[in-house]
């Protein structure tokens, strides 16, 4: 049995909650995102949401025209402003990512991903420059400088990767940043501007952009990179599998960079894990499944010990990069399918957006809080075995003493496993349906929502002795309330047909 201590180890980080990422911008015009979005918010709340394409073609940023023989480029921002609109309608702020290259500033034509994001650096980096200055300066006059100020700017991604950047030319990525950061500046010292956004593999990279950055005097308010801990894709038709490293994997990377940086300048910037997830594939079914909840679990649980933020990578399946997707669950990076059927993994995270301030425990399975009310939350998880080699086991312990106020607790348990709260499991057994209908929909959404029990503890010298079961790859949220009983003197349970006094 694990001792619960009654003082608290000290505020326990919401940094699982900083950012989540995004499809391509210009994807949040699209009816089914803004749904998702919403039921993400209400149910989690994540403070702000990152994505590639803010300078895509297909947000008609960049506009060119000729006049009396001059060429000119005009700055357009009516789509970026339904985007941001929406996203302040909702409670979340853009992490702004500042790419890709408009076609009519790129040096190149290599694009990536379906929908053609231009890779190559700036023909001109004064229009580049001049594209960032007008971008936020715009910003700033709808939204206020105060307002603003909170959103991190972070100059590309993966410029480590020949196909985010041409080349993966590292001396040129310095020289974008270089101008970049001196734009940003440019509109308002405060703003906060960071980088490099590498991928995992790429650590070598850090350490040489801060010297870059020490030694020219260039402008860096926090750090930024990506982890990920799959192994090399194995494709099939629209589908990928990829072997799995352990969960811990992520937590080590989320602290490379204030290993890497420590004893230099910039040993106290902020930490931002842009993108994270387990498979970088974006039609990888490991997403979709129970056992990505479970995987993920310690590292929601531990990463803000390490890292500011850590963005999981994505919020929705209404995703692109690979084509539009071929079938309701395919493994997209989605907390959320199409059409708003949660996955395994959206519970986890409103599981711990129900988690208090306070940390008493954290070990291997299990992370107990408490809020000011004294109202205490538990979230325990089944261990997984990600080499595939064994399913796991088909049943956990865990056993806790649990500190809590009064005679009784109430007591509510919210599970998510194999067969609750998992529509994918659904979805198979009803046959995989491309398109499902409507009355499929329906019990896909129903078979999506989490089991759900309740009943009264009693409680021994301020303790609640918790024993709890976990079936395989089970995620389980339980949250302990004292019971302050406000029955009228004269109601008797026994008189009710069915019931006994018992309760």
């Amino acid at each position: 049995m694990i001792r619960v201590p009654a003082e608290p180890l000290g505020p326990f980080s919401d940094a699982w909650r900083h950012c989540v990422g995004t499809g391509r911008t210009e994807l949040a015009l699209r009816r089914d995102y803004f749904d998702s979005l919403k039921l993400v918010q209400r149910e989690i709340g994540f403070r702000h949401i990152r994505g590639h394409g803010l300078f895509g073609d297909g947000m008609g940023v960049v506009r060119p025209y000729e006049h009396r023989d001059t060429r000119g480029l005009h700055h357009n921002f009516t789509y970026v402003d339904q985007v941001i609109d929406s996203y302040l309608e909702l409670g979340i702020r853009p992490f702004l990512e500042l790419g890709f290259m408009p076609e009519e500033l790129a040096s190149g034509s290599q694009t990536i991903f379906w929908w053609k994001g231009n890779v190559t650096p700036p023909r001109s980096h004064t229009e580049w420059a001049a594209l960032v200055r007008a971008t936020l300066t715009h910003l700033i006059d709808r939204h206020g400088l105060d307002e603003v100020r909170t959103w991190p700017i972070e100059v590309w991604n993966e410029p480590n990767l020949d196909s985010f950047w041409e080349n993966a030319d590292e001396k040129a990525y310095h020289q974008l940043y270089e101008v970049t950061a001196h734009a940003v500046k440019e509109v308002d010292a405060s703003l906060q501007v960071g980088g490099p956004a590498i991928s995992p593999g790429a650590d070598e990279w850090l350490p040489r952009f801060a010297e870059f950055a020490d030694r020219n005097d260039v402008p860096l308010d926090f750090v930024s990179r990506h982890a990920y801990t799959s192994g090399p894709a194995q494709r099939v038709p629209f589908t990928s599998y990829q072997t799995l490293a352990p969960a811990s994997g992520l937590l080590d990377q989320f602290a490379t960079p204030r290993r890497q940086l420590d004893g230099t300048r910039y040993a106290e910037l902020p930490v931002h894990i842009t993108e994270f997830n387990s498979s970088y594939c974006p039609d990888n079914l490991i997403h979709d499944t129970a056992f990505n909840a479970a995987y993920l679990a310690p590292v929601l649980a531990e990463g803000g010990e390490l890292a500011d933020s850590f963005s999981y990578w994505t919020f929705s399946d209404m995703f692109e990069e690979a084509g539009v997707p071929t079938a309701l669950f395919h493994g997209g990076f989605g907390l959320l399918t199409h059409r708003q059927i949660k996955k395994p993994t959206f519970h986890l995270y409103a599981f711990m957006s129900r988690m208090g301030p306070d940390l008493l425990s954290r070990g291997d399975h299990h992370l107990v809080t408490r809020h000011p009310d004294g109202r205490v939350t538990l979230l325990a998880w089944a261990p997984v075995d990600p080499t595939g080699e064994t399913l796991g086991p088909t049943h956990h312990e865990v056993h806790l003493s649990i500190p809590l106020r009064g005679a009784e607790a109430f007591v509510r348990r919210s599970t998510v496993d194999e067969d609750h709260g998992n529509a994918y499991t659904a979805w198979r057994e009803m046959g995989s349906p491309r398109s499902p209908k409507q009355g499929q929909l329906d019990m896909l959404h129903e078979a999506a929502e989490p089991s759900r029990t309740h009943f009264r503890l009693p409680l021994a010298e301020g303790r609640a002795d918790l024993r709890l079961t976990l079936a395989r790859n089970e995620v389980t949220l339980v949250e302990l309330a004292p019971v302050v009983d406000e029955s009228f003197d004269w109601w008797d349970e026994g008189r009710l047909l069915g019931r006994t006094n018992e309760r």
